[in-house]
């Protein structure tokens, strides 16, 4: 299984970035994705999630509003469209699939991507 991120890069504050996240490897119908972020020197924080079954969306409380997630089930790829960023959005963002467990939890994720770095300046 493997989880491909990209998208990140530089943005200007209030600026807009979207992030994809590939998953391969398997059928992904009965698992749920998500978007974790760590910035240095801090905890790994729950973003959003997408449950492909029922399409059920689930976001962290700094990023409501904001962020919205979405899901290709044709290409079992998972978006993130970010708008409105603030430099405390600055981080390296990972993509993550599991199956079971509280989808909010990182510890319910089986696979993890890569990461991609997100830095929003001033």
């Amino acid at each position: 299984v493997q989880l491909q991120a990209c998208g990140g890069g530089f943005v200007q504050a209030g600026g807009s970035l979207r992030l994809s996240c590939a998953a391969s490897g398997r059928t992904f119908s009965s698992y749920f994705m998500g978007w974790f972020r760590q910035a240095p020197g801090k905890e790994r924080e729950f973003v959003s999630a997408i449950r492909w079954n029922s399409g059920s969306r689930y976001y962290g409380d700094s990023v409501k509003g904001r962020f919205t997630i979405s899901g290709d089930n044709d290409k079992n790829t998972v978006y993130l469209q970010m708008n409105s960023l603030k430099l405390g959005d600055s981080a390296l963002y990972y993509c993550a699939a599991g199956r079971t467990g509280d989808i909010l939890g990182q510890w319910s994720y089986n696979y993890w991507g890569q990461g991609t770095q997100v830095t929003v300046s001033s």
